[in-house]
């Protein structure tokens, strides 16, 4: 889907001249909802027809739908009932749930995408050999998607019309043999070219299009097909392919979005029509552009129907209670303990269901619902999980994204692709006000909070210290005896009691002994015993002292050789102090010289050199050299005598910096250009992994230099967390606060955090820091919050890659040049 996120309908587009009008069904399932947009409350709304059912913003009736394209119909008619949507002809072959789940958008759920049928047949005319088809969609509210459609017909060529801008493409062809015999059936099952081929329409080539609406086909029949000698017995078998021309769909796709408004900051200031009523729900802007239409969907940790009123509930999901006695709790080496599970009444929640490929020695265990990330390690206590495969492992550690598969309930734990979860997104306290659905159900088990870097995320179960065990089952939670350690006491004999131990001193007279872990006489010493110990120890030290002076001398020989080779590998790695030089040419440089020399840091100079070594830009920072054969390794580069931009943005008085609105951001698009050259630009991608306005430098004519490529990777990572980064920066210049900087209640929180929370209750304008205000137009800042809002969107594939967020900043230059 290109990164965009909608609801689907499962529809088939039913296509006849002579179609009847759907009437409304009797006697179907009814709800109580209160619609927003003005309506009034509805007690009695129809909410299924036949077999399906369906929320609201969609109903049946004027009252119980939210506008004219949400507006169903039901012909009971039919056996079984048939439900359409507004137009009378798009058939609903699936129910409709509106229902979202706390951010939680995976194009793999049920609930996002669904697929559509289409079946729509062309008469073929005599002396007619051009057929446009044109597929709309039942309404203004609804674009269609990713669509493979067959085309079936004998001898056909199939053109796709792009309409803006005015192009026509060829896209497959057909051929029917004179000796060969095929059914219209048959052709449409392999659809390899012979009676039928396959096309496959996108609406979006790329980040930044609209949603196409419709299809535009165009095809032109060869002329040997029209004498329309169908008749003979040697056409008989294709007749049809011969007499029609038909094109269907098993998977096309339909998207829905509520359009009164372009997006949500234009949403919200619409009182009156704003559709996301409910409590603890949200507007989402699901489209690249502002102006496509937005989705409602619960707060994390809510679920329900955003549309309505109190239609989002907080997390009720978790069931205690195993109902199957004889769940496989092993997958190879694996053990799968409760409340994960494999089999159906052996997991506490849907989220917590895993697969295995079998329970053999080589069993593979993987998530449910990604059978991409193999799980290698659980742990309940912890409650910590560990993946061999996070394909967004970069952008969940800076943004505590939600992995894997969109669920809420998982968030990245450490570097070692390891992840945290929660038994349910909620606090302690809401948690134990249920019993009956309350996670730790031990008796020594304990509740703990889990928080991530975008807020509070749930709540997990721990056996405290002193037991071990798994708190979500009875009595799970074992007491641990600390006395099977050797040496917990030091010397004292240990005693265990429940949840710890005791530590007792040996009487006089008797020393502890490790071995039978008990008090024991001691022993006498006699004193020639002493003395032989004494003279032996003294005899082996005056020899080793000979022997350690021979090989000291035998090595002091080579050490010199061999030093400057030991410092050249030793020092990879750099953190220190920044000089300004001057070489023998007069330029100016600056020289970077470490101090610390440890192992550990060995990676990042390596990165610093071989990066900077392959790269030429104008607005990144120049090598010049470096020098690794003494103790401390240096590092020469381009002297950049303006400072950073962080020092610029945050300096205590602004009167020695002349730098206006128009100069931002032509930094933030040289800043820009500088990281997509790397990403796509470089003759290997690079992805620089620290991207921060204190790493973007400003020479004597505040052009942009990025630097700092000690954290930079030259293999194929995910290059989204460097747009996540950018996004920080974006908000910078905007607010003119630090990424990270003190609350009013004295906490630590994230400038990504406090700009989200303060545009729900704010207008942009009175975000931005004050000079921004004066300076920039109000267009010029809402572009510049959309952009950076779209680089900070928590999941990696909705974020835009740095050649469009440059082009963006390119386009607004333009516009104020």
């Amino acid at each position: 889907m290109a990164g965009a996120v909608a609801f689907s309908l499962v529809i088939l587009l039913h296509w006849s001249p002579s179609s009847s009008t759907p009437v409304l069904a009797s006697g179907p399932a009814t709800r109580s909802i209160k619609p927003g947009g003005g309506n009034k409350k509805v007690e009695a709304c129809p909410a299924s027809c036949g077999n399906l059912s369906f929320d609201y913003p969609f109903g049946i009736g004027p009252e119980c739908s939210r506008g004219p394209d949400f507006r169903l119909t039901c012909d009971d008619a039919t056996r079984p009932p048939k439900l359409f949507l507004a137009d009378g002809i798009t058939e609903v072959i699936h129910s409709i749930d509106v229902c979202s789940d706390g951010y939680e958008f995976d194009h793999d759920n049920d609930n996002s995408i669904e697929k559509t049928s289409i079946w729509r047949v062309v008469p073929m005319k005599s002396g007619v050999r051009v057929y446009n088809l044109s597929l709309e969609p039942p309404g203004r509210s609804f674009s269609r998607a990713y669509t493979h459609l067959n085309i079936t017909g004998c001898d056909l060529d199939v053109y796709w019309v792009n309409q803006v801008p005015a192009i026509t493409t060829w896209a497959c062809s057909t051929r029917c043999h004179g000796e060969e015999e095929i059914t219209e059936m048959a052709a449409r099952h392999n659809c390899t070219g012979i009676g039928c081929c396959t096309i496959e329409v996108s609406p979006r080539e790329d980040y930044g299009q609209s949603v196409q609406k419709d299809f535009q086909l165009s095809i032109v029949v060869h002329g040997h097909n029209q004498s329309g000698s169908i008749g003979t017995s040697r056409f008989k078998r294709t007749s049809l392919l011969r007499d029609r021309i038909t094109v269907s769909s098993d998977d096309a796709l339909l998207e829905w979005r509520i359009v009164d408004e372009p997006n949500c900051i234009a949403a919200k200031k619409s009182h009156k029509n704003y559709a996301c009523i409910s409590n603890n729900s949200n507007c989402y802007d699901p489209g690249m552009t502002s102006s496509e239409g937005y989705l409602c969907l619960c707060d994390r940790g809510y679920t329900g129907n955003p549309y309505i009123r109190d239609g989002c509930t907080n997390d009720k999901e978790y069931n205690p209670n195993q109902t199957r006695a004889d769940c496989t709790r092993q997958c190879g080496n694996i053990s799968v303990q409760f409340p994960f599970g494999l089999e159906e009444g052996c997991f506490a929640r849907k989220e917590f269901r895993l697969s295995c490929t079998n329970a053999t020695s080589s069993g593979v265990l993987n998530k449910e619902e990604d059978s991409r990330s193999r799980v290698i390690d659980l742990d309940v206590n912890e409650g910590t999980i560990k993946f061999t495969n996070l394909d967004h492992q970069m952008d969940a550690l800076y943004a505590s994204d939600i992995t894997p598969g969109g669920d809420d309930l998982f968030i990245i734990h450490d570097v070692s692709a390891s992840l945290q979860w929660v038994a349910a997104n909620l606090s302690c306290t809401e948690a134990k006000q249920n019993i009956s659905g309350y996670a730790c159900v031990s008796i020594n088990s304990s509740c703990v909070e889990v928080n991530a870097f975008s807020g509070y995320i749930g709540y997990r179960c721990k056996c405290p210290y002193g037991f071990k065990g798994n708190p979500y089952i009875q009595n799970g939670c074992q007491d641990v005896d600390e006395c099977l350690q050797q040496g917990i006491c030091k010397g004292r004999v240990c005693s265990n009691i429940e949840g710890g131990f005791t530590c007792t001193e040996c009487p006089r007279k008797t020393e502890y002994d490790p071995t039978k872990n008990q008090c024991t006489r001691r022993k006498q010493q006699l004193l020639f015993i002493g003395i032989i110990i004494g003279l032996s120890g003294g005899f082996s030290i005056l020899l080793l002292s000979f022997v350690a002076l021979f090989l000291f001398r035998r090595w002091k020989k080579n050490v010199q050789n061999q030093l400057r080779k030991n410092y050249f590998l030793k020092n990879q790695g750099w953190y220190g102090m920044v000089y300004k030089g001057i070489l023998s040419d007069q330029h100016v440089v600056a020289i970077k010289k470490s101090l610390v020399i440890e192992y550990s840091e060995i990676r990042e100079f390596i990165n610093e050199v071989a990066i900077l070594s392959e790269i030429n830009h104008r607005n990144i920072v120049k090598l010049f050299g470096c020098c690794l054969e003494y103790e401390v390794p240096l590092l020469v580069y381009d002297y950049i005598s303006n400072g950073s931009l962080s020092q610029v943005l945050h300096a205590e008085s602004r009167n020695d910096v002349s730098l206006v609105w128009d100069d931002y951001i032509r930094i933030a698009t040289e800043a820009a250009g500088a990281l997509s050259y790397l990403h796509s630009g470089a003759s290997i991608s690079v992805f620089h992994r620290d991207v921060k306005s204190i790493n973007i430098l400003l020479d004597e004519n505040y052009i942009a230099k990025v630097s700092d490529f000690g954290a930079s990777r030259l293999v194929p990572l995910n290059e989204k967390s460097d747009v996540y980064s950018f996004g920080v920066v974006l908000l910078e210049l905007l607010v003119r606060k630090k990424p990270v900087s003190k609350n009013n209640s004295g906490g630590v929180q994230s400038l990504s955090y406090y700009f989200l929370e303060a545009l729900k209750e704010k207008e942009i304008t009175d975000i931005v820091d004050s000079q921004v205000a004066e300076e920039a137009t109000k267009e010029e800042i809402s572009s510049v919050a959309s952009l950076a809002e779209m680089c900070l969107r928590l999941r990696g594939e909705e974020r835009p890659t740095m050649k469009q967020v440059e082009t963006e900043l390119q386009i607004l230059r333009k516009r104020n040049g």
